[in-house]
């Protein structure tokens, strides 16, 4: 057998694994997801918005060049300023969801409890579980349509048990005007891959948030002595005989590309949450439904 059909096969071979064990992972995941929404949920009313409906949201001050009709007077007359009585948003609105799928995802070392991937998995079933219950429709790129359904968490579980995409970042040819889509990666590809597609998604007027998921490893490069590092993609292979030597310029370099990506989000109005694994999933999904849900972000946002 030529040795280039022995390598595809080899890689045809190692996808059927993983794509087996994530088969069996997934309804674990699932639970998993489910029991943390279970946890933050106590006070949560959906995402409310500022819009057309019948329920009401909050007073806020009349700006000049604002319907007279709205005015509440019976507020007004309590002080001297004038009051205009909003109502919430009731359309639902589609949020795309998306777990990076590429091999760097697997990574797990001895100071986290979970890889990347399953970390990015629970976060977007939750949220999946979450916004469902305020009525959004959700989708998965090239694997689910938009639903509004209570079940979609379970939906999108059980849709990628058989079909989890190659892609690194999201197809994009079904994402619409003033939807949303939350990205979940560790965002190792190419960093002028990773902005050019945000700003393609950003002239087309969708809105997004960017989760960029760590393990604690990578952050902070424990590593000393003689070390062998391996590239989960490219099979590539590096030793370092003093590993720490190495440390500083890392640390600079992984911090220079977190700071990039937060900063061009930033200027998009997009969101960036940076989230390392040895944290609990619920901080993540806390401060997700708060952006999702506008709250402004806070420099240097991290969870």
């Amino acid at each position: 057998m030529p040795i280039g059909a022995s390598v595809e096969l080899t890689r045809a071979s190692d996808a059927l694994v993983r794509a087996r064990q994530r088969a069996v992972l997934l309804p674990d995941l699932l639970v998993e997801a489910r029991r943390i929404v279970s946890t933050v949920i106590a006070g949560w009313h959906g995402r409310r918005r500022r819009g057309i409906g019948e329920n009401f949201w909050q007073f806020r001050p009349f700006v000049q060049g604002e319907q007279v009709s709205r005015i509440d007077w019976r507020r007004s007359a309590r002080d001297d300023h004038i009051y205009l009585r909003d109502r919430e948003w009731e359309a639902a609105h589609t949020v795309w969801l998306w777990a990076d799928p590429s091999p760097s995802m697997r990574y797990r070392s001895n100071a986290a409890q979970v890889s990347k991937e399953s970390r990015a998995l629970v976060l977007v079933l939750a949220l999946a579980e979450l916004l469902s219950r305020s009525g959004e429709r959700i989708g998965y790129p090239g694997v689910i349509e938009p639903v509004a359904a209570r079940n979609a968490a379970e939906r999108v579980a059980a849709a990628l048990i058989n079909d989890r995409p190659a892609h690194r970042l999201p197809p994009d040819d079904r994402l619409r005007r003033f939807s949303e889509i939350v990205m979940v990666s560790d965002c190792l590809d190419p960093l002028e891959d990773i902005l050019g597609f945000v700003d393609k998604l950003g002239r087309r007027g969708i809105r997004g948030h960017l989760v960029m998921v760590a393990d604690p490893a990578e952050e902070t490069f424990p590593y000393a002595g003689r070390t062998e590092f391996r590239d989960p993609e490219g099979g590539g292979r590096l030793t370092a005989g003093r590993a720490e030597t190495l440390r500083a310029e890392y640390v600079a370099l992984y911090r220079a590309r977190r700071e990039t990506l937060a900063e061009h989000c930033r200027r998009l109005g997009w969101s960036f949450v940076f989230h390392r694994t040895d944290r609990l999933a619920s901080e993540a999904l806390v401060t997700l439904h708060s952006r999702l849900s506008g709250v402004p972000q806070p420099a240097g946002q991290r969870s």
